[in-house]
């Protein structure tokens, strides 16, 4: 491979003299079939391409392989992987949150007063929040949801894209 991308600037016998293979060996390479295994790599390749570009590049090797799994085509994580890492196909990682604050009793919004017992005996009992960071391509958006403990149903959600007391209000407001 290496002498057939230089072949243009150096000569090939002065290639292989450098190398130190053999001109005939190189030629009876060059003029091998293709193996089953290459066959079988670019068939696989052609269908990784397609799901990252589904993806719109956003896909690492892990989803691109549930894909394959979810359309019929068994294929190994790491092989995924590394025909990824050929085709330089890289999906886009999880940025790293820093919390702004340390947890401690200075930054606590409202005493828990559930203290990790979520056991209810009726509805409307007990409800809890949670805001959940959802990625898009326009940036982060967010989504406050509270929670009956007791059916589980959300009581009421709301999205913004940020993070404040407006979205919490969102929510008393529907």
């Amino acid at each position: 491979a290496f002498i057939k991308e230089y072949e243009i600037q150096y000569t090939i016998r002065r290639m292989c003299t450098v190398l130190k293979v053999h001109p005939s060996g190189y030629y009876k390479w060059l003029k091998q079939p293709i193996s089953n295994l290459e066959i079988k790599n670019q068939q696989i390749l052609q269908e990784i391409k397609k799901a990252y570009k589904e993806s719109n590049g956003i896909y690492g090797y892990r989803n691109i392989h549930k894909d394959l799994k979810a359309s019929n085509i068994h294929v190994n994580k790491k092989r995924v992987a590394r025909l990824m890492k050929e085709a330089k196909l890289c999906g886009v990682g999880n940025y790293r949150r820093k919390p702004k604050y340390k947890a401690g009793a200075i930054h606590k919004a409202h005493p828990n007063h559930l203290k990790q017992c979520f056991l209810t005996h009726k509805p409307n009992e007990s409800w809890v929040s949670d805001i959940t960071y959802i990625r898009t391509y326009e940036g982060w958006l967010y989504l406050a949801t509270v929670i009956d403990l007791y059916s589980r149903k959300i009581i009421g959600w709301a999205t913004g894209h940020r993070q404040s007391t407006s979205l919490i209000a969102k929510i008393g407001n529907t």
